[in-house]
């Protein structure tokens, strides 16, 4: 990157193309909608990477405490500093982030939006660790990249591009680890149409229950859901499923609610998101699909893409952790996916804080028959890691 900058930026002509490129991307639709996928700003400490002319710039310090915004092009960062070099909380960079120093855990969120498919993917995998370093710890990664309506890799002098699917930016970012006394650090990608991650923190130890497996998504990724075993539930239950009956259960599921156009919905568990495109295209709701595995959720995503007015987003998450705003779904949906939790009753909880007033919650899952079971069943449901209950047992857990 740093080469071909080296190269071509001193055409002011060049310049002045990209300047004018750079302007035309974004309208302030796309700006507010890409800010409203970040965790809440207000009072945190901001690094902007390839800040360009300043878009984003602004309406983040608006929030911020101090947002650091850089940029190679010197073009770019006198632009953005003539648009926001007004405001006391933003200090102006022009440099190269490949090479990029920066104080260790100085940063509670990283932006990014459309640098790193400009980045080698050695040059990727090393500003990852670089960024792993500066972010506070429980801090954020956010970045926007196009994965799916790209114009394909180009080597070209002017613009040159390297795309890469979610699966890759996943394993990318996933292999950046950081250790600090007894704790692991290390990102946590969230895919969505706009690919964005966090970082997160957690203990070093090893569920016994997962075996070889650090974490209940690596076990389900490896085993459960691999991409073999995805695409042999699929042909039992039918495109884009993974739960008993397909999509004939999903309609029976389904006339139990009351959908209407422009409610919100999460699935949680989702899997491919067969429910989900379905409750989209019949009866006009907006529905997030939240799963713990990656396999699931990168091919969901690929399918999303072939449709067109999708009202479907999809995002690896755990429900038992994720954060949403009191009262925000009308609907939350899960089939065949609390049998994973242990702590049900937390769960639930959670559902009924997401829930607005009079939210409807909809859950089909596995339940066990009476104790003590057979030495054979003990012992796959303690390697598959799940937690049954018998229906009497969950009637009561629910209330």
């Amino acid at each position: 990157m740093r080469q071909f900058w080296q190269e071509h930026s001193k055409a002011s002509s060049l310049e002045e193309m990209m300047l004018d490129s750079s302007a035309q991307q974004l309208t302030q639709e796309d700006v507010a909608e890409i800010l409203g996928l970040l965790p809440c700003v207000e009072g945190l400490v901001v690094l902007e990477l390839g800040a360009g002319i300043g878009r984003f710039t602004g309406p983040l310090a608006d929030l911020a405490c101090h947002v650091t915004a850089v940029d190679f092009m010197e073009s770019f960062v006198t632009h953005n500093q003539k648009e926001n070099g007004h405001r006391p909380n933003v200090v102006f960079l022009q440099a190269d982030v490949t090479s990029l120093e920066l104080p260790t855990q100085s940063f509670d969120l990283i932006f990014s939006n459309w640098l790193f498919m400009y980045l080698s993917d050695a040059e990727l995998s090393k500003l990852a660790q670089k960024m792993l370093n500066w972010l506070c710890p429980g801090g954020y990664l956010f970045f926007r990249e196009s994965c799916f309506h790209q114009s394909g890799d180009s080597p070209r002098a002017f613009n040159p591009t390297l795309y890469r699917s979610p699966k890759e930016y996943n394993c990318l970012l996933t292999s950046a680890q950081k250790i600090l006394g007894d704790k692991l650090y290390g990102f946590e990608i969230v895919l969505s149409r706009s690919v964005q991650t966090y970082v997160k923190v957690t203990l070093s130890s090893v569920p016994v229950l997962l075996s070889r497996y650090d974490t209940l998504q690596q076990f389900l990724d490896n085993e459960q859901y691999a991409v073999r075993s995805i695409q042999r539930y699929e042909w039992v239950f039918g495109p884009s499923f993974v739960s008993t009956g397909g999509i004939n259960t999903t309609k029976e599921l389904l006339s139990m609610l009351t959908l209407k156009p422009g409610q919100k919905v999460l699935d949680v568990g989702c899997g491919l998101g067969g429910s989900d495109f379905y409750m989209a295209k019949e009866f006009g709701v907006e529905v997030l699909g939240l799963d713990l595995s990656h396999n699931m959720v990168e091919l969901a995503l690929e399918r999303a893409q072939q449709e067109t007015e999708s009202l479907v987003e999809f995002e690896v998450g755990d429900a038992t952790r994720r954060v949403f705003p009191e009262g925000h779904f009308d609907v939350i949906y899960s089939r065949d996916t609390i049998l994973h939790v242990g702590d049900k009753i937390g769960l639930f909880q959670r559902f009924l804080l997401w829930l607005k007033p009079g939210g409807q919650l909809l859950i089909s899952d596995y339940c066990c028959g009476p104790r003590p079971w057979s030495e054979v069943f003990t012992k796959y449901v303690k390697q598959r890691g799940y937690s049954l209950l018998m229906p009497q047992e969950y009637g009561q857990v629910c209330n």
